[in-house]
C-alpha cells in the first residue's frame, strides 16, 4: 500500500504515468488527483462544466492562442476562458485543439453511439433494405425478368412511402 505523493496522508488510488517530456510516475489519492484535474469525482456535473474544467487545465500549456475564427471572431484564448464556442465554424477552426478535449471528455469517443429517436432508427433500418431491393431491381432488369422487376419496384415504393 502506497501513500499519496502529494499529501502523504491518504492511500494512493490514482496512478499516473506521464510520458512527456520524460517518463514520470505519480501516485495520488482521489482528493489530490481531483485537485490536479486528473480525475473528476462522480458528481452531477453538466457536460459544459466538465468541458470547462478540461479547458481550464489546458490554459497556459502552449496551445495555439492566436487562432481566431473568421466567422465570429472568437479566439482560442477566449474559448479557453469562457468554455463556449461562438459559432459552428469554430469546430473546424479549433479542431486540432478540441479533439483531445472531446476525446477525453467522452472517454475516447468522437462519434455518436447512443440511442436515436424512433423515426431515425426506423429510417436507418429501412435504408439497407431499400438499397438491397434497388440492387435486386437492377439485376432483374439486366436479366430481363420484368415481372420480378415490377414486384421489386412496388416493394421499393411501399418502403419509401412508410
Amino acid at each position: 500500500m502506497m501513500n499519496c505523493q502529494h499529501c502523504n496522508k491518504a492511500r494512493a488510488t490514482v496512478h499516473i504515468t506521464d510520458t512527456m517530456p520524460e517518463r514520470r510516475e505519480r501516485h495520488l489519492c482521489e482528493d489530490c488527483a481531483e485537485k490536479e484535474g486528473v480525475i473528476i469525482k462522480q458528481q452531477h456535473h453538466t457536460t459544459n462544466e466538465i468541458l470547462q474544467q478540461f479547458i481550464k487545465q489546458k490554459i497556459g500549456l502552449g496551445l495555439t492562442e492566436d487562432l481566431v475564427c473568421p466567422n465570429c471572431g472568437l479566439s482560442f484564448r477566449e474559448f479557453q476562458l469562457k468554455g463556449q464556442l461562438g459559432c459552428p465554424n469554430d469546430y473546424h477552426v479549433f479542431k486540432a485543439q478540441l479533439m483531445p478535449l472531446i476525446e477525453r471528455a467522452h472517454e475516447g469517443g468522437t462519434r455518436h453511439s447512443g440511442k436515436a429517436p424512433g423515426k431515425v432508427r426506423q429510417e436507418a433500418g429501412r435504408e439497407p433494405g431499400i438499397g438491397r431491393l434497388r440492387r435486386e431491381l437492377q439485376d432483374a432488369i439486366q436479366q430481363e425478368n420484368y415481372e420480378l422487376a415490377a414486384r421489386v419496384r412496388d416493394q421499393i415504393r411501399n418502403m419509401e412511402q412508410q
